[in-house]
């Protein structure tokens, strides 16, 4: 199989494992160059991989020894260098969101249809994840009836430098905006947010928060997301239907036996909890690359219809936690 030459952009905690995942574990790729604004930390993260390093993005996307590109960068440049992937003709695993706004994912769907081919992948790793996959085939499977309630929670140990209330909807929920309708196969339609009285020291961020969504087929979800929890990173989903219940298992863990107690540790963010998603996701996307087949992931309407929902939830909490209806922009 051809080996699939992958510049990276962005060299933070994300792009950072994305190279490490690449170079040690996906068969048939090689990182050949890593882009950042900080040219110090392009330069650390790419000899990881033994890669270039650069401080232009747009000169790896033009880069004629890069055939694939990775963006891993800030959430606001998501949509500019996606545009410029396709335009170079070059297929593109972009990280959630696609942009943080729906006019920029408007306008990225819209350059990748005139170029007439599927190159942009986005990066909802959840489908790829073992313990999602199995939820998703037991409702498929019909066995427990239609599902009725879902409860999503997501809770980190610190959030973010500069995080705010609408950040904690674009960059966390918006994983939920996505897994949701894949896991139910029914599209989001309605939408409300709250939040409860805050204990977060975070300026301009109310944690943790809740939002309530209803998707075409009736069912309700309530997802919650406390970015400030401390006590370590917690993913839960449970989907209750008509006949039963269904909920993920904590992948294993060490569990500690000593005086006189029972402990078990959390983990401190979401690489060791989607290790194996992030390997599964980028592995199939190189395949599909090295092959010139449709990619598996989740596409860029993917990633528009989720800022959709997550735009939805932000006019929700400006005006109060009214129900707000998700409309997807046509493109």
């Amino acid at each position: 199989m051809k080996t699939v030459r992958i510049g990276v952009i962005g060299a933070g905690n994300m792009g950072a494992d994305h190279v490490n995942t690449l170079h040690r574990w996906v068969s048939g790729a090689e990182v050949v160059s890593v882009a950042d604004v900080d040219g110090e930390r392009a330069a650390s993260v790419a000899a990881v991989a033994g890669a270039r390093a650069t401080g232009d993005a747009h000169a790896l996307i033009a880069d004629p020894e890069v055939d694939a590109v990775v963006i891993a960068s800030h959430d606001t440049t998501h949509a500019d260098l996606a545009v410029a992937a396709v335009r170079a003709g070059k297929p593109v695993m972009c990280e959630k969101p696609l942009a943080p706004t729906t006019r920029d994912c408007v306008r990225v769907v819209r350059e990748e249809r005139r170029a007439g081919t599927g190159l942009i992948s986005l990066g909802f790793m959840r489908r790829f994840d073992p313990a999602y996959g199995d939820l998703k085939a037991a409702v498929a499977e019909g066995t427990y009836g239609a599902p009725l309630l879902l409860r999503c929670v997501s809770r980190g140990v610190v959030s973010a430098p500069g995080c705010t209330d609408e950040f904690s909807v674009t960059g966390s929920a918006v994983h939920e905006f996505d897994t949701v309708p894949w896991l139910l196969g029914s599209p989001v339609t309605e939408v409300s947010w709250h939040a409860p009285r805050t204990t977060s020291t975070v300026t301009g961020l109310r944690d943790p928060q809740l939002m309530l969504l209803r998707t075409a087929d009736g069912a309700l979800t309530t997802v919650e997301t406390f970015l400030n929890a401390g006590y370590g990173y917690d993913i839960r989903c449970e989907i209750v239907a008509e006949h039963g219940a269904l909920a993920l298992s904590d992948p294993a863990r060490l569990v500690s036996d000593a005086a006189r107690a029972r402990a078990t540790a959390y983990p401190a963010d979401w690489r060791p909890r989607f290790a194996d998603a992030y390997r599964l996701q980028l592995q199939a996307w190189t395949d599909a690359v090295a092959q010139r087949e449709p990619s598996p992931l989740a596409t860029a309407y993917d990633g528009l219809v989720a800022t959709a929902v997550a735009e939805a939830v932000i006019a929700s909490m400006k005006d109060g936690g009214k129900t707000v209806p998700v409309q997807v922009p046509e493109v």
